[in-house]
């Protein structure tokens, strides 16, 4: 029976290279992809799926994912992702162990230790930015067992890679967007979740570049920093409209959508408004107009396509041939809900 190696040596190309093109997993080169199934079809190659179902089944590896908040509507829809994978995984003996924490330091070390004495062969992890949740990573990566960082990545880790949205892109997205939608001076207030998470911090990062860059019409004001907490996005934004009566925008770097977008509306103000994601509160508000467009970043796929390249890790031992797998961005205004 032909292998996946031999058509990998034949085409010149890894392994992992072969998976993503007869898969259909990743972007692969058209003439490197036109090669590769050339071959495949002329060795008459069929995947033995069945035999890797039961070689795996007989190891019953064990995979921890770790997400943030219960009630962070972004993550129940990357956990949706992962449990649509998990449906899959299951025909081949994996076991999907989930924990969903807080955006604390302490909870998050907690719940990598317990999925580490769970005995897991892998890790799909959110991480809080932190040095000891890099040296947590870097201590399994010792310990053979690979980590994956879905929607934010930590730097300086041996994670194996990154799958979510290029975060400062889409902060930059969000500038031309202000940019595309007012004239004048605009006074610019920011509302974001936490510092210590670096998705958060690179969305600005690429606001602020692109902004000073291109649109110094453009000022930020203020910044108020809500901890993904729609109580506490609501009495930030509500002070931050009372602080500087003449901002003209606001950017959501995080979740709290719902919660500022009420203070808004009581204010009886229309600001610009530019947010992250889809998720049904955040929908209702761009439908109701308050805010003028909103950036996705398909949450969905970045669960599954996490546990997809710790899958391929662990029964093939090939690393991903890119540690930066990023989602694309998408706009939504009002008109093309």
């Amino acid at each position: 029976m032909t292998t996946i190696k031999e058509i990998a040596d034949l085409a010149g190309v890894s392994r992992g290279t072969v998976d993503r093109v007869l898969n259909n997993r990743g972007a692969v080169n058209p003439k490197t992809a036109e090669k590769v199934m050339k071959i495949a079809q002329a060795m008459n190659y069929r995947p033995n799926r069945v035999g890797l179902a039961l070689a795996t089944q007989k190891k019953k590896y064990k995979i921890g994912v770790i997400l943030f908040s219960e009630h962070n509507p972004f993550f129940d829809e990357v956990m949706a992702g992962v449990q649509s994978k998990t449906e899959e995984l299951q025909d081949f003996g994996f076991t999907i162990l989930t924990r969903r924490v807080e955006f604390d330091l302490h909870a998050q070390l907690a719940a990598i230790d317990s999925l580490m004495e769970a005995g897991i062969h892998g890790l799909m992890l959110a991480p809080y930015n932190h040095p000891l949740i890099q040296q947590k990573i870097d201590e399994l990566a010792g310990q053979q067992i690979p980590v994956v960082t879905v929607n934010t990545d930590i730097e300086g880790s041996r994670r194996i890679a990154y799958v979510g949205s290029d975060y400062f892109r889409g902060g930059c997205i969000a500038a031309g967007l202000f940019h595309l939608m007012t004239a004048g001076n605009i006074e610019l207030g920011i509302i974001t979740g936490s510092s210590n998470v670096l998705c958060h911090s690179e969305r600005i990062r690429g606001l602020c570049h692109t902004l000073e860059a291109s649109y110094p019409r453009i000022q930020i004001t203020d910044i108020a920093e809500i901890h993904d907490d729609e109580f506490e996005s609501y009495a930030l934004t509500r002070e931050l409209l009372d602080t500087h009566p003449k901002i003209d925008a606001l950017f959501f770097a995080a979740a709290g959508v719902y919660g500022g977008c009420k203070a808004v509306m009581e204010s009886g103000r229309h600001p610009k408004i530019i947010t992250f994601d889809e998720v049904p509160t955040t929908l209702e508000m761009l439908h109701k107009g308050v805010i003028s467009a909103t950036i996705s970043q398909q949450p969905h796929r970045q669960g599954s396509r996490s546990l997809d390249l710790l899958f391929e890790y662990i029964t093939s031992g090939t690393l991903p041939e890119q540690e930066l797998h990023y989602v694309e961005h998408s706009i939504r205004i009002k008109e093309n809900l």
